[in-house]
C-alpha cells in the first residue's frame, strides 16, 4: 500500500467521522443501526478499512446527509481507480491495457518516461515486445492474446511521429543488457534504439549504471503534470496529487541530469552490442 493511497483513505475516514459527530451520533449507534460490527465504523474512519459505495450510502442515509452522497461516492471511486491490481487490468489479456495507454497518451502533450531495467514500450521492436508480453501472460496467468497485445503496443508508437507532442524518455544502462530475449532479438532492439536518437520530438537518454538518484526510483511515466503511472509487481498506481507529481518531476530531473545522450548514448549501445555478440560467439555449437 502506498502512502498516498493510505492518506486518501484516512482523509475520507475523517470526513465521515466529522459527519457523524456533527449530528451527535456515536460510532456504536451508527454500527447498530447499520447492522455492522462495531469495529467496522472505527476501521473505516481510521482509514484501515476502505468503505464500499454501499457503506457510503449507509452513512449518508443514517446521518441524514443526502447532499454529501455524490461527492463522497466520487471520492471512493477515485481512490479505487488509483490502485488497480493487475488481475483486473489484465483480466481479458494484454490488449485492453495497451488500448487504455494509447488513449491516455493521445491526450498528453509532454510525456516523461523512466524505465530502469527494460526498454520502454514506446521504443520496443515487435520481437522485443512479443518477448515482454509473453512473459507477462505466463507470469500473471491471463488470457493469451499475445499478437493482439503486440499489435496494440506498436500502434501506440505512432504517437512518436504525429502531432505536437514531446517525449523525454530515459532508460537505465542495465536495460541494454537485461536478458529479455535471445541475441537476435536484442540486436534488433539495440539497433532500434540507435534509430531513436535524433528523432525530432524525442529526447532520449541512458542513465549510466553508476548514476544515483536519492529517491528510490522505480519505473514511472508522467503524463503532462496531471498523472503519473507507476507499475508494481501486483498493481498499477495512478498518482494524481499535485504534491506527489512534483516529487516525481524532481526525481525525473535528477535522473535526466545524469543521463547521457547523443553520441555518448550511442557508445553505450555499441558496447552492449559488442557484449551481445561476444555472448553469442562464446556459446558452444549444438
Amino acid at each position: 500500500m502506498t502512502g498516498s493511497l493510505q492518506e486518501a483513505r484516512e482523509a475520507l475516514g475523517q470526513r465521515l467521522r466529522e459527519l457523524r459527530r456533527a449530528v451527535g451520533m456515536s460510532g456504536r449507534v451508527l454500527a447498530e443501526r447499520a447492522g455492522w460490527h462495531e469495529s467496522k465504523v472505527s476501521k473505516i474512519e481510521r482509514g484501515t478499512r476502505p468503505p464500499s459505495e454501499a457503506d457510503i450510502r449507509t452513512y449518508c442515509e443514517l446521518l441524514d446527509a443526502p447532499e454529501q452522497l455524490p461527492d463522497l461516492l466520487a471520492t471512493v471511486r477515485n481512490i479505487d481507480s488509483a490502485y488497480v491490481e493487475w488481475r483486473r487490468v489484465l483480466s481479458a489479456g494484454t490488449r485492453r491495457g495497451q488500448h487504455a495507454l494509447t488513449k491516455l497518451s493521445e491526450r498528453t502533450k509532454v510525456m516523461r518516461v523512466y524505465q530502469p531495467y527494460v526498454v520502454p514500450g514506446l521504443l520496443q521492436t515487435a520481437d522485443y515486445a512479443r518477448a515482454i508480453l509473453r512473459q507477462a501472460i505466463d507470469f500473471y496467468r491471463i488470457p493469451d492474446d499475445l499478437e493482439d497485445g503486440v499489435a496494440k503496443r506498436l500502434e501506440r508508437q505512432r504517437i512518436l511521429y504525429s502531432g505536437d507532442r514531446r517525449f523525454h524518455i530515459l532508460m537505465g544502462e542495465q536495460a541494454l543488457r537485461t536478458g529479455v530475449a535471445d541475441e537476435g532479438v536484442m540486436a534488433g532492439q539495440l539497433d532500434r534504439l540507435m534509430a531513436v536518437i535524433g528523432l525530432p520530438r524525442v529526447t532520449f537518454g541512458i542513465v549510466p549504471e553508476e548514476a544515483y538518484c536519492p529517491a528510490p526510483a522505480t519505473n514511472f511515466v508522467m503524463y503532462d503534470r496531471r498523472m503519473v503511472i507507476v507499475e508494481g509487481v501486483t498493481a498499477e498506481l495512478k498518482v494524481t496529487q499535485p504534491r506527489e507529481i512534483a516529487i516525481y518531476g524532481r526525481a525525473f530531473d535528477l535522473l535526466a541530469g545524469q543521463a547521457v545522450m547523443g553520441e555518448a548514448a550511442r557508445l553505450l549501445i555499441h558496447a552492449a552490442v559488442k557484449i551481445q555478440s561476444e555472448r553469442h560467439n562464446d556459446r558452444p555449437e549444438p
